[in-house]
């Protein structure tokens, strides 16, 4: 396993020395979970981003045909 350093000061230091004593388990455990719970974070804020971009381009879409189907929905239909 690597070894990474960190400087954090005193304030920090004693939250997670705190927090893994009540968790039970190690400084190193508790931030490598930390650093995973953050990296599943981002990634569901990246897929949010590109569910939504993908349903805007979806409704769009849907807008266009709506209107062409609407712009033509009487064509050759008259009340005579």
């Amino acid at each position: 396993m690597k070894t990474i350093t960190l400087k954090a000061d005193e304030d920090f230091f004693k939250k997670v020395t705190l927090l893994a004593k009540s968790l039970h388990i190690s400084k190193s455990e508790l931030i490598r979970e930390a650093i995973r719970e953050y990296e599943k974070n981002l990634y569901k804020k990246d897929m949010k981003k590109r569910i939504q971009r993908a349903s805007l381009k979806v409704r769009k879409s849907i807008e266009k045909e709506m209107k062409d189907f609407e712009a033509t929905n009487l064509d050759g239909l008259s009340d005579d």
